[in-house]
């Protein structure tokens, strides 16, 4: 593969350049100092929803985010992403990031002099207030990610994911910079990257203009604290299967009581810690269920 760009100043006139060029996404031009490696001349947009996310797979991102409704959103300029390559920050000839675990053990640890650095550089600019730009680390020890909390980000200005790798992150970074530990389940994965893409696509499909419909989000499972009821659709008959008489009836009242019968039911036999949460935000009334 050959470049395009001219060749060295002492080099001959038909000497190609080899080097092949780099790319890191979507990064705005400042004033501010940051790595030659992480320049682009692509700009913010004024006012548009960020998600930053430091990782040692830059090349990740978007990912899935960048197909279907957020990818067309993020064609769009409804949100934007800035992956931040980690290993630009770190140390030696193969910008080392990690070491060995103090006090022994297996593994390596992200070195808190590498991410406190990554960590400055990705939150110059972004605003202090943590409501309006959360810095959260991805974490199996953090506090359970939720549709409550997708709702939150997607209020706020921005956020910065960091993606463990390793062992994880040397706890000094974490209490220095009073980061919000963050977990997509009660399993571990490999790094944060695929827990970060998750939590990105819950929150920026919250995001006006970027569904479309803003009834679809009204009426899906977690929006009002209950598992959403079922869906159908053409045929009528399906392998000796019918769709349910009410939905057919035109009787939007029978039709809203149905669904609402069959998505508590659902919640509580399925996930009856959100029922608990649902029954003690909801007192029950009068009004026979």
């Amino acid at each position: 593969m050959t470049d395009d760009r001219d060749p060295a100043p002492n080099a001959p006139a038909n000497t190609p350049v080899t080097e092949p060029l780099k790319s890191h996404g979507r990064l705005a031009v400042s004033a501010t100092l940051r790595p030659r490696e992480l320049m682009s001349e692509t700009p913010d947009l004024a006012g548009v929803w960020k998600a930053k996310v430091i990782t040692l797979l830059p090349a990740a991102f978007p990912g899935i985010l960048g197909e279907s409704l957020t990818g067309k959103a993020l064609k769009d300029g409804l949100w934007q992403v800035e992956p931040i390559d980690l290993r630009i920050f770190g140390e030696g000839k193969h910008r080392n990031v990690d070491d060995t675990p103090a006090g022994g053990g297996a593994g390596m640890v992200l070195r808190p002099d590498i991410m406190g650095k990554a960590i400055d550089f990705a939150q110059n600019g972004a605003p202090v207030n943590r409501e309006e730009w959360p810095l959260v680390y991805l974490s199996p020890r953090g506090k359970r990610f939720d549709q409550k909390m997708a709702q939150k980000w997607a209020g706020a200005r921005g956020v910065t994911l960091i993606c463990g790798r390793f062992e994880g992150l040397d706890e000094r970074v974490i209490t220095h910079f009073g980061i919000e530990e963050v977990s997509l389940g009660d399993f571990v994965l490999t790094g944060g990257e695929l827990a970060a893409q998750a939590m990105l696509d819950a929150t920026v499909r919250l995001i006006p203009g970027v569904l479309g419909n803003a009834d679809s989000i009204e009426d899906e499972s977690h929006s009002a604290g209950l598992l959403e009821h079922p869906q159908y659709t053409k045929p009528a008959e399906w392998r000796g299967h019918a769709i349910p008489e009410v939905l057919q009836s035109g009787h939007h009242g029978k039709i809203a009581d149905w669904r609402d019968a069959q998505s508590r039911a659902i919640t509580k036999a399925r996930r009856p810690d959100m029922w608990e949460a649902f029954e003690a935000a909801n007192p029950p009334t009068s009004k026979k269920r």
